[in-house]
């Protein structure tokens, strides 16, 4: 294993919450689509908190902290988004005896050359470093929690690591050319986020989340879950996720092509048929998330914006795009 073929980046527009308690478990079980009451220290899962229309307010990946002196739970989210998270799951908190707060640590992205790669800052873990890391895999350092995050190609690592030593502002250190191109991997991954402006838009299965083990259609009920469930059960997912590139000709594009834009069948400007979940631009590229009707994945001629915008080439997912996962 080597330790000196990881980049780092600081993830600007990422934070954590922190819920403690000895309530903690049960009262996340009853609020996210995930089995949290399963989960055991040294694995993270994706998770999403819904209206009760079923609705994605926020995606997360969430795991438990090891050897913590009261049980704690911790969540990945989008920056934006985090305090009004934090605000709303603490009003239904009600006599459970759970904590909700920000957590002062810094996000950061690994990206690492091949799988078995030690981050810089968790070199005085190298000896016991997972040299096959499945995805959702968490490892607890002295450093803080690294979590290895889907990857496209499986000749390569990426790892999140909430950095609890250093509470600086997360925008000191970023680097927005390593922030865009890690923002592209998770696109490439087909790991979606909601954010400020897509929140209250999406189910769960149209950003994929029952494909990459995001929902658990066997524990109890959670905020949405009827919803959810009778989209699974009574097979009626209409929509899904895609991935695909826009060509940009020109910086003036590129306003265009963001988080919420409605999508168009070429020379129908009438019926958007979609909206953008995630956008990044890398080499004059925009990778884009988007959300899509089953009948036209891999062979519409789909456009951002307007009927006539920009055209979306779509590209493969790293997993297969089914009615029902």
């Amino acid at each position: 294993m080597t330790e000196t073929s990881c980049t780092t980046t600081v993830l600007a527009d990422f934070a954590v919450i922190e819920a403690v308690g000895d309530d903690t478990a049960g009262f996340l079980q009853g609020q996210l689509s995930n089995d949290i009451a399963g989960l055991t220290p040294g694995h993270a899962c994706l998770a999403a908190y819904c209206t009760p229309k079923g609705r994605m307010l926020a995606s997360m990946v969430v795991w438990q902290v090891a050897n913590a002196q009261a049980p704690t739970y911790r969540a990945l989210i989008r920056n934006d988004i985090a305090p009004a998270i934090v605000k709303r799951l603490s009003m239904f908190v009600l006599r459970a005896k759970v904590k909700l707060s920000l957590l002062p640590a810094m996000v950061q992205g690994v990206s690492c050359a091949t799988p078995d790669a030690v981050p810089p800052a968790a070199a005085a873990a190298a000896a016991s470093w997972p040299k096959q890391p499945a995805p959702y895999t968490v490892v607890e350092t002295m450093a803080g929690a690294f979590i290895a995050a889907p990857c496209a190609n499986p000749g390569q690592a990426r790892w999140w690591h909430i950095d609890t030593t250093n509470s600086a502002s997360a925008s000191e250190g970023a680097d927005s050319a390593a922030t865009s191109a890690w923002h592209a991997a998770d696109i490439a991954a087909g790991l979606p986020w909601v954010e400020l402006a897509t929140q209250d838009m999406f189910i769960p299965q149209t950003l994929n989340f029952d494909l990459i083990g995001g929902v658990s259609f066997t524990k109890g009920c959670y905020p949405g879950q009827e919803v959810v469930a009778r989209s699974h059960y009574r097979g009626t997912v209409k929509r899904r996720m895609a991935r695909g590139v826009v060509a940009l000709d020109s910086a003036s594009t590129v306003p265009g092509i963001a988080p919420g834009t409605d999508t168009f069948h070429a020379g129908a400007p009438d019926s958007p048929v979609g909206r953008i979940v995630n956008a990044v631009v890398v080499n004059n590229q925009a990778h884009v998330l988007l959300e899509v009707q089953l009948a036209d994945v891999g062979q519409a001629d789909l456009r951002v914006g307007t009927a006539n915008g920009p055209a979306i080439v779509l590209q493969d997912l790293p997993y297969a795009i089914v009615a029902n996962g």
